[in-house]
């Protein structure tokens, strides 16, 4: 939008008189009356406001209330549509608006408008915040969404003023989020419009060789098309069903996803045409199907049955393709009226029919528990950016149904492991679970369901999600609860890790930790950029802070001060300290060797071997290596490698594996180079300390086959 200065008219437009005489075939004379007072204050509030396109502002609000006034919406949803920018664009605030009409559509225009008044240092980060609040509003109000998608509908029927750059930065936005949340919502027509105009956008060339290429080929296809049609309804007439049939050419974006994926040319994609079978009742449908099986054959694997399982979005419909004449693949879908009203209109249908059939309220529940779900991943998100991130993976198109034991329905997304659906199912459940089992068999926690799966979650009340479940789950929610757990736990471990540095610090100091006052740790908390003292501790564990630096600062002016260029006392390492403390990959330590450690700045202290080839090339330059020493007791197991050059003879690693086993060792992994008469192996080991590796390194090499035994450092 630009304002350009001209003379606004104040005229009533030719768009606004056909938009009022349409919404007067559903809304009551005096909703109809109230709207126009309502279209005559947007725009005396956009006067002298232009479009990049040259026409009036007020043309824009019009044209999204055009769009919601087919979905029959009600009078509050139609106001706010017609109001939607004027907070963003205008000098009309929420509270006049509030006032005028009411707080309902006050909270509308609210939810729809954008964070303009906001700083943020990245346009993604503007963007990300924007559909945060968004969706926190439409969480609250379905209706934000709809008006949302009809204002980015009419948006993108006028992309051609925008420059080449920001329509396609518009149209991959569209692609990515509104087209998915419209499909979401069963809201067909628009999500279609939508994806076949990003399309046109985001790939012109490609848009206009496939243009030119359907024009081409519709002509020849015209009359395969009406001989298909003309035997469907001659066949469903002989099978006693009253049914209306109709051809439809599929979308241009449907016809290139369908090239790009199976790496077809135009002409090898033959089903550019669908049909569409509309029947009275569920029985009919299926009659339906056998009839149109007894005059095509149907291709093995391409059937779906939508009206026993439906999508999430509440779709319900009979899927198949069948071979038709000339070898022609067919699609075709069948449904009834209600069913296909409920495909057209999706969530919007509440106001459309104003129905109060069983599939509208189910659908409005399923609706309800995705937005609920939303709001839980928003609330547990760190940022705007991690929530887009995850709304996006939640979106993607493309779903498997699978059953809890109880044999209730899950939709997933494709990809979708066992951990997913734990998640899916309740959050204690995810963050417990350590096992699955699938159609009555175990199966690892990785494992990508499939539609039809009966999945059944083992958990147990000491276990905690694991950070190597975010390779490979893909909801948004299963993401987020353990990118969550994981920063909880790693602060709380930090903070105590800080702590016990710190007071190492303090006491290299000759200053007892119990002297320093809560106003002293108030301050430097404050000076420091931490919030609480807590924060400033974990802060510490991670490395942003030095120790030694913070116990300077907390040290009051006149008190002992000796031992200020460095902390003397060792900390001790139990190997328990969780995410705060972690060893080393280069030389991996264990119990017994002689080690130091390395505040590393957002990973907290890295323990390494103290003759470490690589903590040895930085030590001497760097305050923040700190002497370490391991605690007395520990009983944990730590990984270590061992590489051997063995003979290349048969069984060899049977016996090493062997003799691994009853030193009370565990292999976590082992890789092989064969090289003539040797083999060089490699194995991942778990021991206790120093004397337990050198008990298998003994058993090792008393094997006749083994020629050479190392431990790897480096």
């Amino acid at each position: 939008m630009q304002a350009r200065g001209l003379p606004a008219s104040s005229a009533t437009l030719p768009e606004a008189d056909f938009l009022f005489n349409e919404l007067s075939s559903y809304l009551k004379p005096e909703d109809v009356s109230e709207l126009q007072n309502v279209y005559l204050f947007s725009q005396s509030a956009h006067s002298g406001q232009f479009r990049q396109s040259g026409e009036p502002y007020i043309s824009h609000p019009l044209a999204v209330a055009s769009i919601l006034g087919k979905l029959r919406l009600d009078t509050q949803t139609l106001t706010a549509a017609l109001l939607h920018d004027v907070m963003e664009d205008t000098h009309v605030s929420k509270a006049e608006i509030s006032n005028r009409f009411g707080k309902p559509v006050a909270e509308l225009v609210d939810g729809v408008s954008k964070l303009d008044k906001i700083e943020f240092q990245t346009h993604a980060d503007a963007q990300a915040e924007n559909f945060r609040k968004m969706l926190l509003a439409m969480a609250r109000d379905v209706r934000v969404i709809l008006i949302k998608l009809a204002d980015r509908l009419h948006n993108m029927r006028t992309l051609e003023a925008m420059r080449p750059e920001k329509r396609r930065r518009i149209a991959r936005e569209t692609m990515e989020i509104y087209a998915p949340i419209a499909n979401r919502l069963g809201l067909n027509n628009i999500y279609q419009e939508l994806q076949e105009l990003s399309f046109r956008y985001l790939f012109p060339t490609r848009y206009r060789v496939l243009t030119n290429a359907t024009k081409a080929a519709r002509g020849n296809r015209r009359e395969v098309v009406t001989k298909i049609l003309d035997a469907i309804k001659q066949r469903l007439q002989a099978a006693g069903l009253d049914a209306e049939v109709t051809g439809r050419e599929k979308q241009l974006y449907s016809i290139y996803k369908k090239m790009a994926e199976k790496h077809l040319t135009f002409s090898e994609v033959l089903d550019i045409y669908g049909f569409r079978v509309i029947v009275k009742d569920v029985p009919s449908c299926y009659i339906a199907l056998g009839a149109l099986h007894s005059l095509y054959n149907p291709i093995p694997g391409k059937f779906k049955d939508y009206i026993a399982i439906p999508k999430a979005n509440g779709y319900q419909s009979l899927h198949n393709t069948l071979w038709g004449p000339y070898g022609t693949p067919i699609e075709v879908q069948i449904r009834t009226a209600d069913m296909h009203r409920i495909a057209e209109a999706g969530v919007a249908s509440h106001w459309l029919y104003k129905s109060t059939d069983a599939d509208l309220n189910d659908l409005h529940m399923k609706t309800h528990q995705w937005l609920q779900s939303l709001l839980e991943t928003l609330s547990d998100s760190t940022d705007s950016l991690e929530f887009l991130e995850h709304l996006k993976v939640d979106l993607f198109p493309g779903e498997v149904y699978v059953f809890t034991p109880q044999g209730k329905i899950l939709a997933l997304p494709k990809g979708a492991t066992a951990v997913d659906f734990a998640y899916a199912v309740h959050t204690d459940i995810g963050d417990c679970c350590v096992a699955a089992k699938i159609n009555g068999e175990s199966a690892p926690l990785r494992t990508s369901l499939r539609s039809g799966d009966r999945v059944e979650i083992v958990t147990a009340s000491h276990a905690k999600p694991n950070p190597a479940w975010l390779n490979y789950v893909v909801t948004g929610k299963a993401r987020t609860h353990i990118r969550r757990f994981l920063k909880t736990m790693q602060y709380e471990e930090s903070a105590r890790l800080g702590e016990r540095l710190l007071n190492q610090a303090l006491m290299s100091l000759k200053v007892d930790p119990q002297t320093i006052s809560e106003l002293q740790w108030e301050k430097l908390a404050r000076e420091s950029g931490a919030k609480s003292k807590k924060d400033l501790l974990a802060d510490m564990g991670l490395g942003k802070h030095l120790p030694a630096v913070i116990a300077r600062r907390l040290v009051l002016p006149g008190e002992s001060a000796s031992g200020t260029n460095g902390v003397s006392d060792v900390i001790t390492i139990l190997g328990t300290e969780g995410m705060a403390v972690q060893f080393a990959k280069c030389c991996r330590p264990i119990p017994g060797d002689s080690i130091v450690g390395f505040i590393k700045k957002d990973q907290g202290l890295v323990i390494h071997i103290r003759d470490c080839p690589v903590a040895s090339k930085s030590r001497g330059s760097s305050d923040n290596w700190l002497d370490v020493a391991w605690g007395k007791g520990i009983t944990r197991h730590f990984e270590v490698s061992i590489k051997m050059m063995v003979a290349n003879q048969r069984g060899v690693l049977a016996r090493v594996a062997a003799v691994i086993a009853e030193a009370g060792s565990n292999i976590d992994n082992v890789a092989m180079e064969g090289d003539g008469a040797y083999t060089t192996m490699t194995f991942m080991l778990q021991v206790r300390n120093r004397y337990h590796l050198a008990q298998v390194m003994r058993g090792l090499r008393r094997i006749p086959e083994v020629a050479k035994i190392s431990r790897m450092k480096g």
